[in-house]
């Protein structure tokens, strides 16, 4: 996801509670003032005594020509790099990304946002905004933190729906009301997760809870921000999941509960880019995965042949992270 910082040098206690207020990673901010900073909210410091030190953890890079870009790919590894360019221009930005760098454009308003957003069809991962006009900032905020990601996701055909007995099942509470289409994509291996849709459909028995994916058994994975997966075990109150929806779109939602209960279960077993993939749900009708058009299909109606929409993967994963490894799992 990508990564927000404000800038209030001089210092600006307005611009401070409107990037709290706005969703920002951090701010950036004159010496002495961390402290101030700290009592409106938490977020992360930049400055010379800040939780990132400027000069040490952050530096400032004017670019003048294209020979100063490879020096900025080596600084960016180490450091974090916050680009100033004589004249704004998208040109060494395209570059620096086409050559693997990640540094820190810095915009003065939503225009210049929405472009650094879509160069290369990527974008930058960092930015930092720098404006003291208060409705351009929350404006630029929130359309930094309305964007969304991409997976690309294909259709499985259902082979087979078997009980598989009693176990434990994880329920993830969010801080986000889904709407239809949208859920979380989990699986038994993380190169092939199923989107399973949200609790957001009326049913003569249980109210709707559009905060809710009921999720799969303990050991499956589920995708998460930063590239990695994670078993749902694993998951807590305040981490961060991915939630998707049935057009590929996805966005960070915050964990507000985890619930593991015994419950039974079933296996789903499917065929999809000519893999045989697998998920463990809840036994229930208001467990549901989803349909090439969005519609929440109930795991119990299933048949041989259903199409359900999956995110197919061909790497493996090292504790959560994408390896290039041949890795079999059944």
């Amino acid at each position: 996801m990508r990564k927000i910082w404000v800038k209030a040098d001089p210092w600006n206690k307005d611009i401070i509670t409107t990037a709290l207020e706005g969703g920002a990673d951090g701010v950036l901010i004159p010496k002495g003032y961390s402290e101030k900073v700290k009592e409106l909210g938490k977020i992360q410091t930049i400055s010379e005594d800040g939780d990132l030190k400027t000069g040490k953890d952050v530096i400032f890079y004017t670019i003048k020509s294209g020979e100063d870009e490879d020096e900025i790919v080596k600084l960016s590894l180490n450091k974090k790099v916050i680009l100033e360019c004589t004249d704004w221009t998208v040109i060494p930005l395209e570059n620096l990304i086409a050559k693997g760098a990640d540094v820190i454009a810095q915009v003065q308003n939503y225009q210049q946002a929405s472009t650094v957003c879509g160069i290369l069809e990527k974008g930058v991962k960092h930015i930092l905004i720098d404006s003291s006009d208060m409705a351009e900032l929350k404006k630029t905020l929130s359309l930094l933190n309305s964007e969304t990601d991409k997976v690309s996701l294909e259709h499985a055909e259902i082979d087979e729906v078997i009980p598989a007995g009693m176990g434990d099942r994880v329920c993830v509470d969010t801080c986000t009301s889904m709407i239809p289409g949208q859920g979380m994509l989990v699986g038994n291996s993380s190169s092939a997760l199923f989107l399973v849709h949200a609790e957001t459909v009326e049913n003569p028995y249980v109210s709707p809870r559009p905060f809710r994916v009921n999720a799969g058994a303990v050991h499956a994975y589920t995708r998460v921000p930063g590239g990695k997966t994670k078993y749902l075990s694993e998951l807590c109150a305040g981490d961060q999941i991915y939630i998707a929806d049935y057009k590929g779109n996805i966005t960070a939602g915050i964990i507000g509960r985890i619930k593991i209960e015994k419950r039974p279960l079933l296996i789903i077993k499917a065929l999809a880019a000519g893999k045989k993939i697998t998920t463990i749900l809840q036994n229930a009708e208001t467990i549901r995965l989803t349909s090439p058009d969005g519609k929440p299909m109930s795991v119990v109606n299933l048949k041989k042949g259903d199409k359900v929409l999956v995110a197919i993967e061909e790497s493996g994963r090292h504790f959560g992270y994408k390896i290039e490894e041949t890795i079999l799992e059944q």
